[in-house]
């Protein structure tokens, strides 16, 4: 005995068809701008590695773009014993390393005491002087700089490290301050039930937690203390302890027609900057977007 069954409609129909994956709406206009960005930083790299590798003839062909045929290293030669490149690479290391350790412990342990004590006045003031302080350029203050150093016999690298320290500490403050708050007050009262002081729970229990914010500070502060040039030249009184961006300007005039020598000290100076932000560029966005979205 045959079954009848009841035509389906066409909307069930349709609406048990398995609905097709759309396509995401590319954003042509972003793409665009991205690529224009990206072509402004590329195409200058590109000159630079491919003037250092030329020879003196063909770096002053006029043509910039060309290959090196053939490669040539001598620049490279030429510019580590005009620039005296490992003294200028050991005094920009210095500097840069006590910069990053010098800005991450002070803004830390300002951060930690300032949003702890944000109900009191003065707390609250300094946080809000420091952030004014963001404002100040260097160049502003920098002949009253130069004869306080002067005075003081800071006009060599500590000196610079002390300044650029102090130049650093408000942006730093910011970044910490933000991160401050994602973390719960419930664990430094668990820690001061335990018996530990005020320093125990900040350098045992707060500070380790940090470590993505702390690694987000010190790779703006190395970009800052290794890639400056207007501080270090103003401060430095001794040629001989210059880092690498002045001892580059000392010797310009001696790579005037040299463009190949010129650039290959360029690379030099800038390839420990660049190798540094590829290995901690993932801690940078971890610590940004961590102190951003947990408020």
């Amino acid at each position: 005995m045959a079954t009848l069954t009841a035509p389906t409609s066409r909307a069930s129909r349709t609406a048990v068809r398995p609905l097709r994956p759309t396509r995401e709406r590319r954003n042509r206009s972003g793409t665009l701008l991205l690529l224009l960005c990206s072509v402004t930083v590329l195409l200058p790299l590109y000159v630079t590695v491919a003037m250092a590798f030329k020879t003196t003839g063909q770096a002053v062909d006029g043509n910039a773009f060309s290959l090196p045929a053939p490669f040539d290293v001598q620049g490279f030669v030429q510019a580590w014993q005009l620039t005296e490149f490992p003294v200028g690479l050991a005094v920009s290391l210095l500097v840069t390393a006590g910069t990053v350790a010098a800005t991450i412990l002070l803004a830390a342990v300002a951060s930690f005491a300032i949003m702890r004590n944000w109900e009191r006045r003065l707390f609250r003031w300094s946080f809000f002087y420091l952030l004014g302080a963001m404002f100040i350029p260097f160049p502003v203050v920098a002949l009253p700089q130069i004869q306080l150093t002067g005075r003081l016999g800071l006009d060599n690298p500590a000196g610079v490290i002390l300044l650029a320290t102090m130049f650093q500490l408000s942006f730093s403050v910011l970044l910490f301050t933000a991160f401050l708050r994602s973390i719960p007050l419930e664990l430094e009262e668990s820690a001061r039930i335990d018996g530990a002081t005020t320093w125990q729970t900040f350098w045992r229990l707060i500070f380790p937690l940090l470590a993505p914010m702390s690694a987000t500070v010190g790779i703006f502060a190395f970009l800052y203390a290794w890639n400056d040039f207007m501080m270090p030249s103003l401060i430095i009184s001794d040629p001989g302890l210059q880092t690498l961006p002045v001892r580059q300007q000392l010797f310009q005039t001696q790579f005037s027609n040299n463009y190949n020598v010129s650039f290959a000290s360029y690379l030099m100076a800038m390839a420990p900057a660049i190798v540094a932000y590829l290995f901690t560029q993932r801690w940078v966005m971890e610590g940004v977007t961590q102190g951003a979205v947990k408020g």
